[in-house]
């Protein structure tokens, strides 16, 4: 059985190394499920975030690595059982020049601007907490985001606080500094938001034995330590184990 599965440059979660083989604590943790229901080949297509639902809808390739469960998401593709669940954060110059710590200190400052993936929650986040439209800026890759921080472009990044921790940690800290999110700050409910694999809601099958190998697998100690690896501990595997 050959499978294909789509990512985004993104880590820990996913990225491509020198040699072009993808890598990261989703592509791992997708490639240890397919093989065990009998996937024999599996091919990682890289794509931007904005890509992959419509991909996956069009069966350009089997499934997506895992994003933030959302009800709009779930009109167009289906999701597996919970992988993750993780809270957000910025990634900000060092010293964290206008202290900004969640959505709405950053509505608050006029001058602050925000960067966004086309696509991901961070926006709908950000806009229901105050940050206006003219604050946010939108770019389709990591990379440019990051860049924008770096030359004063904009002022925060958001993703998940996970990723910018190991963003900050793989540039320097002297250059880059990631801000956790506070719980309550920005007037959301504290409980995490779910990460989850997704597929053409017509590919019942694939979905179904991907289910049933995770069901039985996360939290396992072998999937515990894949995911150290990566710098994904019990904070983030174990409240969809608990849901």
């Amino acid at each position: 059985m050959k499978l294909a599965i789509a990512y985004i440059e993104e880590p820990p979660f996913g990225w491509t190394e020198a040699d072009r083989i993808a890598t990261g604590a989703d592509i791992e943790l997708a490639d240890t499920v397919l093989r065990a229901i009998g996937a024999s080949q599996i091919e990682h297509r890289l794509t931007t975030f904005s890509e992959l639902l419509p991909g996956v809808e069009a069966g350009h390739w089997d499934m997506n690595v895992p994003l933030f469960v959302t009800p709009e998401r779930t009109n167009l593709v289906a999701f597996s059982v919970p992988v993750w669940a993780m809270g957000d954060g910025f990634l900000v110059r060092a010293g964290n020049p206008k202290l900004l710590n969640s959505y709405a200190s950053l509505a608050k400052r006029h001058d602050a601007r925000l960067g966004i993936i086309a696509g991901q929650v961070q926006h709908e986040s950000a806009r229901a907490s105050g940050v206006s439209e003219d604050q946010i800026a939108i770019f389709e890759h990591q990379t440019d985001a990051i860049e924008a921080v770096r030359s004063g472009e904009i002022d925060a990044y958001a993703s998940t606080a996970l990723g910018n921790r190991i963003l900050a940690d793989s540039i320097g800290r002297s250059v880059l500094e990631a801000v956790e999110h506070k719980p309550g700050t920005d007037g959301q409910q504290q409980k995490l938001p779910f990460g989850a694999f997704s597929f053409n809601r017509r590919n019942s099958d694939l979905l179904n034995a991907v289910n049933a190998q995770l069901r039985s697998y996360l939290g396992s100690p072998d999937h515990r330590a894949r995911m150290a690896k990566f710098g994904i501990t019990r904070n983030e595997i174990d409240p969809v184990l608990a849901r």
